[in-house]
C-alpha cells in the first residue's frame, strides 16, 4: 500500500498491490472518526462501573462500529476484522467476538442516554468541522422502524403491528444527507404516536447544539398526527409537513375545493399528483388549529 495523505479536509487512499487487503476502505471512516475523536468520547461518557465489559470501552465500540460498516450484523461477524492486516488498517488490536459479546451485555437501560450524549457531541464536531447546515434550511425525516429479532429473552423485543418479533424505534435523519439526529429504542409493540413529542424535542435540541440555525422544518407520516407532535414542535420554533388522518369531515372539505384550485406536481405515480392549500381546523381529536402549522393537502 502506498502511503497516504490524510487531513480533516481530505483523505485519499491508493493501491498498488494486487493483494490488497479486505476491507481496507474502513480507512476513511474510521480515520474520520478519530479525527473526530470517537473513541476518547465513548471513554469519557460511557461507564459500565464494575461490570465484565468495562475495560477498553473506546476500543472495544470502535471495533464494532468498523465491523458494522463493514456490513457485520452480529457479534460473530466483528471476527472478519481480527486479521493482522485489518488490525493495522483500524489502528488497534481487535478483541475476539467472545470479548465483544462480554462487553454488549455489560450495558443497562441507564447506559442509553450516554450513548446517545457521545452520538450527539460526534455530529456536533463533524458539523463544526465544516459539513453541517449552518445557517441554511434544514429540513428532518422523523419515522419509526421495526427492527426484529429472534431470541424470545430479549427485554422490550415484543410482537407489534407487523407480526414481527423486534423492538420500533423512532429515528430521525437529515433530509438531504442523512446524518441522524436521533435514534430512540422503543419495545416492539409500541405504537407510533407513543413518546413522539419527547423524541421532536430531543430531535430539535440535537440540531441545535450541532449548530443548526436556520429554519428547520420536520417532516411527519399520519403515524406522528398527534397534539404532542404538534407542542414540542411549536415549543422549538420549526415548521411541520405532516400527513392528516382522514375523517368525515375532512374529506367533505377536500371535495368542496374548486378544480382549478389544484396545481399539477411531478410525482413517481403514472398521472402525478395535484396539490392545494386550504384552511382547516379540526373540532374534535388530537389537533387544533392545524392551519397555523400547514395547510396543505397532497392528493393523487
Amino acid at each position: 500500500m502506498r502511503a497516504s495523505a490524510s487531513a480533516l479536509e481530505c483523505l485519499i487512499v491508493t493501491f498498488d498491490d494486487s493483494n490488497a487487503v479486505s476491507n481496507s476502505g474502513l480507512i476513511l471512516p474510521i480515520t474520520l472518526a478519530e479525527r473526530l475523536g470517537l473513541r476518547d468520547l465513548f471513554d469519557l461518557h460511557i461507564d459500565l462501573e464494575d461490570r465484565p465489559g468495562r475495560a477498553n470501552v473506546g476500543r472495544k465500540a470502535m471495533a464494532i462500529v468498523a465491523s458494522i460498516l463493514a456490513g457485520g450484523d452480529c457479534i460473530d461477524d466483528t471476527a472478519i476484522l481480527e486479521s493482522p492486516n485489518a488490525q493495522v488498517i483500524l489502528g488497534q488490536i481487535m478483541p475476539a467476538p467472545s470479548r465483544f459479546g462480554v462487553f454488549l451485555r455489560s450495558f443497562e437501560t441507564s447506559d442509553i442516554a450516554d450513548v446517545e450524549r457521545v452520538a450527539a457531541l460526534l455530529l456536533e464536531r463533524a458539523w463544526l468541522a465544516g459539513v453541517g447546515p449552518g445557517d441554511e434550511s434544514l429540513t428532518i425525516d422523523v419515522d419509526s422502524t421495526i427492527c426484529q429479532v429472534y431470541g424470545n429473552k430479549k427485554e422490550g423485543a415484543y410482537f407489534g403491528y407487523t407480526n414481527l418479533r423486534g423492538y420500533h424505534p423512532h429515528l430521525a435523519a437529515v433530509g438531504k444527507t442523512g446524518d441522524i439526529l436521533g435514534i430512540v429504542t422503543r419495545e416492539g409493540n409500541a405504537n407510533t404516536a407513543r413518546g413522539a413529542g419527547e423524541f421532536v424535542t430531543q430531535v430539535i435540541n440535537n440540531a441545535r447544539a450541532a449548530g443548526a440555525t436556520g429554519e428547520i422544518t420536520m417532516r411527519f407520516d399520519s403515524g406522528f398526527y398527534s397534539r404532542a407532535v404538534r407542542d414540542a414542535a411549536s415549543a422549538g420554533d420549526v415548521r411541520i409537513c405532516i400527513t392528516t388522518r382522514m375523517s368525515k369531515r375532512l374529506k367533505g372539505i377536500i371535495s368542496d375545493i374548486q378544480e382549478d384550485a389544484w396545481t399539477s406536481i411531478p410525482y413517481w405515480l403514472e398521472g402525478g399528483a395535484d396539490v392545494a392549500e386550504v384552511e382547516y381546523r379540526e373540532i374534535q381529536g388530537n389537533i387544533a388549529h392545524l392551519q397555523e402549522i400547514d395547510k396543505t393537502f397532497v392528493l393523487s
